[in-house]
């Protein structure tokens, strides 16, 4: 291997947190484009996450956040299948920020699954309503395009992580399961605001 190529291997392992073994493997097999070495990367989380999908995430912590201002917090669950990675340092600081997004970017759900259905048609009806004029087809795209932007601005796991503008929280939690070799899963989540 050659210094350049080595170089590489340690900046993708350290910005996804996978293993070296991993990051070498992702730009093999991506001609050492780092960015499409970074996408490899995250489809063998989104896999771990699936093959590992019935197994259960009996450990895990609650972690918190209060703003400085003491006006604004949150607290999370955040889950993984064993003790060991429940009590890392690095799970830890995972569940910190997730915490903080929480705080800073006030999800109402964890998923678009979890949101009533009530709710979603008339969202439907509402995003429909200006394009009734419209063929079945595209205003059905408009539609779905404007509930994806909204799941983005009410669901966590489709929010864009504040840090990585082009990571949503969904792709964090594939990263940290590329890195611990296990599912880790957000159980639960509330925001607490004086304002509110």
């Amino acid at each position: 291997m050659n210094k350049d190529f080595i170089e590489k291997i340690k900046k993708l392992r350290e910005e996804t947190g996978a293993p070296i073994n991993l990051c070498k493997e992702a730009l093999e097999q991506t001609n050492q484009n780092f960015d499409e070495a970074k996408k490899y990367i995250l489809k063998k989380g989104e896999g771990l996450i699936t093959k590992k999908e019935g197994k259960s995430t009996g450990f895990g912590i609650i972690e918190g956040y209060i703003h400085f201002n003491g006006r604004v917090g949150a607290l999370i669950e955040l889950r993984s299948e064993t003790d060991f990675v429940a009590r890392s340092d690095d799970f830890k600081k995972l569940a910190h920020e997730i915490a903080l997004q929480v705080a800073m970017m006030n999800p109402k759900y964890l998923s678009p699954e979890d949101i009533p259905e009530e709710i979603k048609k008339e969202k439907v009806q509402e995003f429909g309503k200006d394009f009734k004029d419209k063929k079945e087809e595209i205003r059905n795209k408009i539609i779905e395009s404007k509930l994806q932007k909204w799941y983005e601005e009410i669901c966590l796991l489709e929010q864009f992580y504040f840090k990585e503008e082009n990571l949503k929280i969904k792709e964090l939690l594939h990263q940290a399961a590329n890195k611990f070799g296990e599912k880790i899963e957000i159980k639960r989540f509330i925001r607490l605001s004086v304002n509110d």
